[in-house]
């Protein structure tokens, strides 16, 4: 559009042709679907809506590298997610100060094959980040994903404080004004993954709850309605890929742990774009009541994606 109003100014176009060019210009963002957005001042990111081979793809191994890059194959490959010249952000859980075996965090391994996949595919940058519970420079280094995604060409930073917008959404949110951080919007493709854990307030970790990695404020007044407040979330956020990590499993004690008698291996990745379908599975695969999980529930309620996983398209790969 730029390229053609250009040539016209140039050939000294009559003001006639000039106010059909603006009205023709003024439909191709009222239709884009951009303006109605600017006009009810609502800030979401805008996913991609990617359309997949299957629902969701299901690996089970012995190597998390291995299995990432079975299961996301198996998906429909990284090209879909990402393009080039693409902005990635890759959210990992990397909140506690915890290495690997104690199932903490996601598992170091995932985050390099996602990000090694991103590149692959025409990532221009690659970015990781965590509003950590611990200290953040331990929780970076212990989990062992800083060393793992820069080893594979990501930019791993810290969050800073000063950084964060105001969520502002298009229907009536707990999360209205609460402070989101730009890095995580402003970007082309979004990766969330999750590692699968106990939670001692939500009943479990999965996807939706991860995001909450990107938000500043208060944690504690962001527990209070947190059903609610993650389903809005996650729509706001609009993660373009789940990947659930569920190699080792924390089943009691999260979402800290910390005593290895408490991690069961499952040698499991759950890979889809509907985080809903993606927790859902993941509940079940550890022998929860995916209703008991309030942002589940919270999600099946509003028809907030897909919920019967007997219903949907799963691949299960063995790597």
């Amino acid at each position: 559009m730029e390229k053609l109003f250009m040539s016209l100014i140039k050939k000294k176009i009559s003001r006639k042709q000039f106010m059909k060019l603006c009205l023709a210009g003024m439909g191709t963002v009222l239709f884009s679907g951009i303006f109605p957005k600017m006009a009810r001042g609502e800030n979401a990111r805008i996913g991609k809506k990617i359309v997949t081979d299957h629902d969701l793809v299901v690996a089970k191994g012995e190597d998390p590298y291995l299995m990432t890059v079975k299961a996301v194959e198996a998906i429909g490959g990284m090209e879909r997610f990402v393009k080039r010249g693409d902005k990635v952000v890759i959210k990992p859980n990397m909140a506690w100060d915890r290495s690997p075996e104690y199932a903490g965090n996601t598992n170091p391994m995932v985050v390099a094959a996602l990000t090694e996949l991103s590149f692959k595919a025409g990532a221009k940058r690659v970015n990781v980040f965590e509003r950590s519970c611990n200290e953040s420079k331990l929780c970076y280094e212990n989990s062992g994903i800083a060393a793992a995604a820069r080893d594979k060409g990501a930019n791993v930073y810290f969050i800073d404080e000063w950084n964060y917008i105001k969520a502002h959404f298009s229907y009536k949110s707990p999360m209205e004004a609460w402070p989101i951080y730009r890095d995580a919007l402003e970007c082309d493709t979004f990766i969330n993954v999750p590692i699968l854990k106990d939670h001692a307030l939500t009943g479990l970790t999965l996807s939706m709850k991860n995001l909450m990695g990107v938000c500043g404020g208060d944690r504690a007044v962001m527990h209070n309605n947190i059903g609610v407040k993650l389903v809005d979330l996650t729509d706001f956020i609009k993660p373009d890929l789940t990947v659930i990590d569920a190699y080792r499993v924390l089943i009691r004690n999260g979402p800290r742990g910390g005593n290895l008698k408490d991690v069961e291996d499952y040698k499991t990745l759950i890979v889809g774009t509907d985080p809903t379908l993606a927790d859902t599975y993941a509940a079940e695969l550890v022998g929860r009541d995916p209703l008991s999980v309030n942002y589940i529930k919270e999600a099946k309620n509003r028809g907030f994606g897909k919920f019967d996983t007997s219903k949907a398209d799963i691949l299960k790969l063995e790597t």
